[in-house]
């Protein structure tokens, strides 16, 4: 079993740190306030503990044994979260209700298999924290439970500083450049993936 305090340590500095899932949570905020993300913070939540579960007991290995997948993959991810960014940069100000409505559940646990900080998390987070030749399972369960715990409370964080500005971006020309700028910052994180 894992040492829970680094556990949970490494869990909160991977969940709150910058990242796709807290900058969309961010910018779903500025425009749908809290409870508008919340299907989005859950869907996250769901996803990458599924993914951790997933990824631990042995997928991981079969899609980054081949190079040719791993690079495929690296370029399937770097495009999604390019469109995203142009997506997020280029939404109009919303307006209560008027603006298309955040990532929603399934859409949400479905983006952790190509965000590509879920991956090297998950990657880390299971080498990490795993032990050669105790029971797989368990520990890997271990490791999904502390992500779970502190998946919403770190996403909490970036949904209420997006709603935050929100109201201190009143007109539309402030509201646009968070857009640019959430839109910007997301596009700059996949600048890892391309190098």
């Amino acid at each position: 079993m894992p040492d829970w305090l680094p556990l949970l340590g490494f869990a909160v500095a991977a969940s709150i740190t910058p990242g796709p899932n807290v900058l969309m949570v961010a910018a779903g905020a500025a425009g749908h306030g809290v409870r508008g993300v919340l299907p989005m913070m859950l869907g996250i939540t769901g996803g990458f503990t599924a993914m951790l579960l997933i990824v631990g007991l042995g997928l991981a290995a079969p899609l980054t044994a081949s190079p040719t997948l791993h690079d495929a993959l690296r370029l399937v991810a770097a495009a999604w979260l390019l469109w995203l960014a142009w997506k997020i940069a280029a939404a109009p100000p919303a307006q209560r209700g008027a603006a298309q409505p955040p990532m929603g559940f399934v859409q949400a646990a479905l983006f952790q298999w190509v965000n590509p900080k879920a991956w090297m998390v998950a990657g880390a987070a299971v080498t990490g924290y795993t032990l050669a030749g105790e029971a797989l399972l368990p520990q890997v369960a271990s490791i999904a439970i502390a992500f779970g715990l502190v998946s919403m409370p770190c996403l909490l964080v970036w949904a209420m500083m997006g709603a935050g500005t929100r109201r201190l971006l009143r007109g539309p020309t402030a509201l646009r450049r968070f857009n640019i700028a959430m839109g910007l910052l997301l596009a700059v994180s996949v600048l890892p993936l391309l190098g």
